[in-house]
């Protein structure tokens, strides 16, 4: 039989109807939905990363044909990639692989420090391929929910959107001031810029005084990554120090009041397991998992994936 003509290129604006028709029909299959283009509902993971930022994007083409598209995501010192997603005709070709070698140039380009990826914890097959390049599976991750609760009173915070010009800027300051401190270089710039320019939800920032004690990047109803009736947490942390447990739960305060000031039924947001205080703290405000995975890093450093620290993402 002839080899498969596989080529991997840019993920252009026109390809993206495609690649988000791929990446419903690959999960919805692999997880056995019955309709599997029904997955992931009125989400939207494909276009909002590829317009953050459309370089980070790669595509597999077959005849012509888009058949696999993989995301790449910036944090600065830290990077990881997904969802990678294969025509499911092309499963077991070797697509995945294929996309995975220009990914690793990606972030050797970036000079990522810490680079990893989500993937499923009960799945030998994911983690056999990620191992051949060079990653490694860590502590699970919990994606947990929990319903907005009125009413609510939360202490004072503020949104990114209400800001311009250069009280924008530094606020965008502040957040990678307090990301450094967690963990050398950590800057999610990118996607605090994504929700504003997107209007994919809001930032939330709690404060002391005037200075910045916590931040959650927030994604909010149909059109994001949340969905409909939902909001979620892509990235929040609260400063590392003695207060950084309270100001964890303030912020955690702070995102459901907003939840419940947009109407919203429920929060979603992950942690790992690894981050143990930021876990527990998470259960006792109510929340519970719904579905985990496993974080898979290519490196021996665990990044911030320390018991003491308080960080919300997922990597999904």
């Amino acid at each position: 039989m002839a080899a498969i003509e596989i080529t991997i290129r840019p993920l252009r604006e026109s390809d993206l109807p495609d690649a988000d028709r791929i990446y419903r029909l690959a999960f919805g299959e692999f997880i056995g939905l019955p309709d599997p283009m029904t997955f992931a509902g009125d989400t939207e993971y494909v276009r909002t990363r590829w317009l953050a930022d459309p370089a980070s994007a790669l595509g597999a083409e077959s005849a012509s044909e888009l058949i696999g598209s993989n995301f790449l995501t910036n944090w600065g010192s830290v990077g990881f990639f997904g969802p990678l997603t294969i025509r499911p005709d092309f499963w077991g070709k070797g697509v995945a692989s294929r996309l995975l070698g220009p990914t690793m140039d990606i972030f050797a380009e970036w000079g990522t420090k810490l680079a990893g990826l989500y993937t499923f914890a009960q799945s030998a097959k994911h983690v056999h391929l990620y191992q051949k390049f060079g990653f490694w599976p860590q502590f699970l991750t919990a994606v947990m929910t929990k319903p907005v609760d009125q009413p609510l009173t939360a202490s004072s915070w503020s949104g990114f959107s209400e800001m311009a010009g250069q009280e924008r800027d530094g606020c965008l300051k502040a957040c990678a001031e307090l990301t450094c401190a967690i963990y050398e270089g950590l800057n999610v710039e990118r996607e605090i810029r994504a929700v504003a320019e997107q209007k994919l939800g809001e930032t939330v920032m709690v404060w002391d005084g005037s200075r910045l004690a916590g931040f959650a990047v927030c994604h909010c109803g149909a059109g994001s990554e949340a969905g409909s009736g939902a909001l979620y947490v892509k990235f929040g942390a609260s400063r590392p120090g003695l207060a950084a447990e309270q100001n964890f739960r303030r912020l955690l305060e702070a995102c459901e009041a907003f939840a419940a000031s947009r109407g919203l039924e429920k929060l979603v947001a992950g942690v790992s397991t690894a981050r143990v205080a930021a876990y527990r703290r998470m259960l006792a405000r109510g929340f519970r998992s719904f579905t985990q995975g496993v974080a898979m890093l290519r490196s021996e450093d665990q990044g911030y994936n320390r018991p003491d620290v308080y960080v919300i993402d997922d990597w999904r």
